[in-house]
């Protein structure tokens, strides 16, 4: 009786060797952080260690400007390096829930999407993460497992060669 040996595949080595040589990399990354708007407070606090952690170390962190964990990011980032915080809108500043927008007032990096004002804002979001992706070199998010947008958003970065850490809330 033969056997056949199942070789990995070699395209899934690269990749992973990949993943370990960012994950060993030093130097500064573009980090998006993106996730779901309604956390729980512990997992918030969670959230703000690592993203405040990341811009410490001189890492430039990308978000959006919903509440929930995008908030948590900007708040933390905002304390210790707000010149290494980027924030894009899926819409314009206007259309921002009036909660956030003080908030949004004072990054110094925002990025408006007027053009997408007319559009539902689950297709502007979407919009927006892949628009974040694109500038950023690592994802991690946060989400629940009925999370439909930010997990496309996730098999897109995954897709593009990024390296994406999915964590969970459920």
């Amino acid at each position: 009786m033969t056997r056949s040996l199942d070789f990995l595949n070699i395209d899934r080595i690269d990749t992973l060797a990949q993943e370990l040589a960012m994950l060993q990399d030093r130097s500064q990354r573009r980090i998006a952080i993106l996730g779901s708007r309604h956390v729980p407070v512990v997992s918030l606090h969670l959230v703000e260690l690592v993203a405040r952690s990341l811009a410490q170390e001189g890492h430039r962190l990308i978000t959006s400007g919903s509440q929930g964990v995008n908030s948590a990011v900007i708040r933390s980032v905002l304390e210790v390096a707000p010149g290494q915080l980027t924030v894009l809108l899926p819409q314009s500043l206007d259309r921002q829930p009036g909660e956030s927008r003080e908030q949004l007032e004072q990054v110094l990096h925002l990025v408006e999407k007027p053009e997408h004002d007319e559009m539902p804002l689950p297709m502007a979001s979407s919009l927006c993460n892949q628009d974040i992706i694109n500038r950023c070199d690592q994802l991690i998010c946060y989400a629940f497992h009925d999370s439909e947008t930010l997990l496309a958003s996730c098999r897109i970065a995954e897709d593009m060669g990024k390296v994406v850490s999915l964590m969970f809330f459920d």
